[in-house]
């Protein structure tokens, strides 16, 4: 039996941040995980804004940015017409990359184990982790970062309940301008001009030369649209937003097509001595929110830095222990915050009551306000962008309903 002070179940981006943390901070651990290299996979694939900050405080940020692409600047367009430019922090990597240069910065000292956590025995001392292999490892303390993977916690008690079943879907593909080197775009942001559309945006990005669209959408797996939109994607997209072809000019989707459904879930009966759970283990986000990395940041950023250092000066791992990090002020606020924020967009993407209505008029009025502030001081106008890179100032949008 190998024994540590605290083990790794998972090795994503929550896992693989937390064993670098911990790692770095000479706290002694392992990461159980059983892919050598992590494999593709559709979730993250750009960070900015407060996740910046966050991934800071993990002491990782040097390495990491090194890997992503910077935007500089992202465009913002509806009804086919620019609505406004704006500087943009926004810093593009596929989540496989993310993850494998997080695991990068494991220090040595701790050692990755290539395998899964088949059974799990807990208590108020210490843990003890059965592997698919036969191994045994004791911890005084387990920290689930399993993502999607419910099985384990399932043996264990653990419950996760749907509260929004297929929130939101996701739909991860390449694309290039034809007959052109480049869009005239840095990075582009293309919101729906309609409801029917029950797409909450098009996010179009630089990745490592390539240009990565990610659109979100509000539908269910079973709708004819999806398959639909593997066949003919192009020809989908310009139904979908109309004026989409004054953005991008003529372009063809040139890689395979990644649909992944997102539901709301948390966890119940969660609170067990020598256990904690951390990132998708503990509760999920909207994709279309943009919050699953300020969650992880969060999550990992106060276990490592504030929680474990201090429960491991200790003797014990009891439910009191554990109880402080879930009731930590600054996850609450984070998981209220991604929570209503995932809620909001979807209602401010399809929902057509009065309130709402008015909410998207609202918005589209203040970006564009902001925008053309922007390109007055900025010297440069507002209007449509064409494939050969002009704008036509002249152009003012078309009157339609937002809803």
């Amino acid at each position: 039996m190998r024994y540590t002070d605290v083990a790794i179940v998972g090795g994503g981006l929550a896992g693989s941040t937390a064993a670098a943390m911990l790692g770095r901070a000479g706290i002694a651990a392992v990461l159980i995980d059983p892919h050598p290299v992590y494999p593709p996979e559709l979730r993250c694939e750009k960070i900015g804004g407060e996740q910046l900050d966050l991934l800071r405080q993990t002491g990782l940020a040097e390495q990491t940015l090194r890997a992503t692409t910077l935007d500089g600047e992202v465009w913002e367009a509806r009804f086919g017409h620019i609505v406004a430019r704006k500087p943009s922090d926004q810093h593009g990597i596929m989540y496989d990359t993310l993850v494998n240069t997080m695991r990068a910065q494991i220090p040595a000292e701790v050692e990755t184990i290539f395998a899964k956590a088949s059974a799990i025995t807990n208590s108020g001392e210490r843990q003890k982790i059965v592997l698919s292999n036969d191994e045994e490892i004791s911890a005084r303390l387990v920290v689930l970062a399993n993502g999607l993977n419910i099985g384990l916690r399932h043996m264990m008690g653990i419950k996760r309940r749907v509260i929004s079943e297929c929130h939101s879907v996701t739909l991860g593909f390449d694309v290039e301008p034809r007959g052109r080197t480049h869009f005239d775009f840095p990075a582009l942001t293309y919101w729906p001009g309609r409801t029917r559309a029950r797409m909450a945006y098009l996010s179009v990005f630089p990745i490592n030369g390539a240009m990565r669209a990610n659109l979100m959408v509000y539908r269910d797996m079973t709708d004819p649209w999806l398959p639909e939109f593997r066949k003919a994607p192009e020809a989908a997209m310009r139904a979908l937003m109309p004026g989409l072809g004054r953005m991008m000019g003529a372009f063809k989707v040139v890689s395979p097509i990644k649909i992944r459904p997102a539901d709301l879930c948390v966890s119940e009966g969660h609170l067990q001595p020598g256990i904690v759970l951390v990132g998708d283990a503990f509760s999920t986000s909207c994709p279309a929110a943009g919050t699953g990395t300020t969650k992880v940041f969060t999550d990992v950023g106060r276990l490592c830095n504030v929680y474990i250092p201090a429960w491991l000066a200790t003797d014990g791992m009891d439910a009191h222990k554990i109880s402080q990090f879930y009731d930590d002020a600054e996850k609450v606020a984070c998981e209220a915050r991604c929570l209503a924020k995932a809620y909001h967009l979807r209602s401010l993407s399809i929902d057509n009551g009065l309130s709402w209505r008015a909410r998207r008029w609202a918005r589209f009025a203040i970006r564009l306000g902001r925008g053309t502030w922007r390109s007055i001081r900025g010297g440069f106008p507002t209007g449509s962008a064409g494939g050969n890179g002009e704008v036509a100032a002249s152009e003012q949008p078309r009157h339609g309903r937002l809803a």
